[in-house]
């Protein structure tokens, strides 16, 4: 009889083991399977910077347009990063704006000092070359170099976004890598992870038959994964 998977109890535990073990199209078939099937971001985010991965918390941010310099401009947008909290990923929704650029190098700055673990945004970021040389992973729709102020605001933060076609609530497991973006839901956190792990296994004895001599039938005859 096979063991079964224990999924840790401790959040930094579970995501050191989804960072680890996990990629995002192993977690997206397994979510398929638990009935959840639209939790991958659109393709059109991608990682700003080639090797970015995350593993983490939503901390989620919504934006809407402006076309006036407010004063303050950047109040709610500082309330957000500050408070990020470790193991974060600030996840922010601009609607998807083509106006305005959301994130850049000393917002990267202020999260990562927060213990964030990286940004997800439906929109524009910029200084890319600084963000990849702090190493600090985002994705993004693609880089433009204008500052938010008089194009878009923070209108609130912590609360249910739209992101990348992607309904994200505060604390989802979100998971980014070369593949694109999945949200995990927290009612199928800890099945989703431990039929992963199952699968990532079943994976491995799977390509070790094919590498064998069998054939891509017989190996999926055999273990029933492709």
């Amino acid at each position: 009889m096979t063991t079964p998977t224990t999924v840790p109890t401790g959040d930094r535990e579970r995501i050191e083991l989804v960072t680890t073990r996990l990629h995002t199209a192993v977690l997206s078939d397994v979510i398929d399977r638990l009935g959840f099937r639209d939790q991958a971001m659109d393709a059109r985010i991608r990682p700003a910077w080639p090797g970015a991965v995350i593993a983490g918390r939503a901390h989620t941010l919504l934006t809407a347009d402006i076309f006036e310099v407010r004063p303050d401009p950047y109040r709610k947008e500082i309330e957000a990063v500050d408070s990020l909290k470790p193991g974060d990923v600030l996840v922010g929704a601009t609607g998807p704006s083509t106006r305005t650029c959301l994130w850049g190098e000393l917002l990267s700055t202020a999260a990562r000092a927060r213990g964030a673990r990286g940004a997800i945004i439906d929109g524009y970021v910029r200084d890319v070359r600084h963000i990849e040389a702090m190493g600090f992973p985002v994705f993004a729709t693609g880089m433009k170099p204008v500052d938010s102020a008089g194009r878009s605001e923070v209108i609130e933060y912590g609360t249910p976004v739209a992101c990348g076609g992607v309904l994200v609530r505060e604390g989802d497991l979100v998971v980014a890598d070369i593949d694109g973006i999945v949200v995990v839901p927290r009612v199928i956190e800890v099945d989703a992870i431990r039929l992963a792990l199952e699968k990532v296994d079943g994976e491995d004895q799977v390509r070790d038959a094919i590498l064998g001599g069998a054939t891509l039938a017989e190996a999926f005859a055999r273990y029933g994964i492709l």
